[in-house]
This record gives structure tokens, C-alpha cells and sequence, in this order.
């Protein structure tokens, strides 16, 4: 991952194509929100898979938390749609095939030149798209949990939003 992009940073705000074709901006899907941002290697991995099932169990509780995800590709739109169907994600998968995130973050996975995904990641990214926690996935322990997701969102929250914990006494 490029050097800049680490806690604290503005993750860049990229364009792209959803799993319908349409254009989508970061910024604009993620809206004043928390954000679960998956870089995904793709449809042929099944650990890009395991890891889209968990977040389709995780995301009853997201919808209730005022939190968005976002996974991105390097699938064409159909296969990126036909990801989404296949483990039940409702959120928006973008598509990537020129590889502009990949080569933006200095991401190229270099052991799968066939697909040329890129190395996955997994972002928790406060309002702004301001990255709060990074994950390499391209071993799966590597990727976040439930639970470390859980633990970073509350975080998140904790810092952005001042009526968080309703009975603290307000720090003027």
C-alpha cells in the first residue's frame, strides 16, 4: 500500500463503474457516513468470498449503525454483479478492469498474473473517507473480523460523533 496511506490520511476519492455500470463516486456512496471499504481480489477467490459472507451476516447490525460498505474489483461489472449475487451483498460493488486503484495504491498482486487482482484489503474509513484502520488480506487471517470491524466502528464513532454517549457531560 502507498506510503501515504495510513491512519489519519484521506483515502482518494475514485470514481467507478457499480455491478449495474453506473458511475459512482466514494465520497457519494459513502455520504456522511462510517465506511467498510473491501478491496477485493475478485470472483475466482474463495476467500474474497468467505470474507463477503461474513460481512452479509454482519450487515443487519451496519444498517441499524448508520455505517455504509463499499467493495471494489477489478472484475468487469457483470462478474462484480454476479459476486454480489452469489453471497447475498446488497451494498454496491465497483469495478475496476483498467486496475486505477491498484496502480494508485501500489497494490498489483504480483503471484496471479492471469487475474492481475490486486492485493486485498480491507479499509475502515471514518466521514471524509478518512482511513481509520487498514487490513491486508492477502493471507485471510489478515483480514478483519466481525468483531475488529465491531471494535474499530465504535472507535469511529467514538471520535466523530460528540453525542456518542448521550449521558457524558459535554467537554465545551
Amino acid at each position: 500500500m502507498r506510503a501515504d496511506i495510513l491512519p489519519g490520511a484521506t483515502f482518494p476519492d475514485y470514481q467507478l463503474p457499480d455491478q449495474d455500470g453506473v458511475t459512482r463516486r466514494l465520497s457519494e456512496l459513502q455520504g456522511d457516513d462510517p465506511m467498510i471499504l473491501v478491496l477485493s481480489r475478485g470472483r475466482f477467490c474463495p476467500k474474497d468470498h468467505r470474507q463477503h459472507l461474513d460481512l452479509v451476516e454482519l450487515k443487519p447490525r451496519i444498517d441499524v449503525a448508520y455505517t455504509k460498505i463499499v467493495t471494489i474489483s477489478t472484475d468487469a461489472p457483470g462478474e462484480a454483479g454476479d459476486m454480489r449475487r452469489e453471497t447475498g451483498a446488497d451494498w454496491p460493488f465497483l469495478s475496476d478492469t483498467k486496475r486505477v486503484i491498484q496502480k494508485d495504491l501500489e497494490i498489483q498482486e504480483a503471484t496471479d498474473p492471469y487475474h492481475d487482482p490486486m492485493v486485498p484489503h480491507t479499509l475502515v474509513l471514518g466521514p471524509g473517507l478518512e482511513v481509520h484502520s487498514i487490513y491486508c488480506g492477502y493471507y485471510f487471517w489478515g483480514r478483519p473480523s466481525p468483531d475488529e470491524l465491531w471494535h474499530d466502528l465504535r472507535e469511529v464513532f467514538k471520535q466523530t460523533k460528540p453525542d456518542f454517549d448521550p449521558t457524558s457531560p459535554v467537554v465545551a
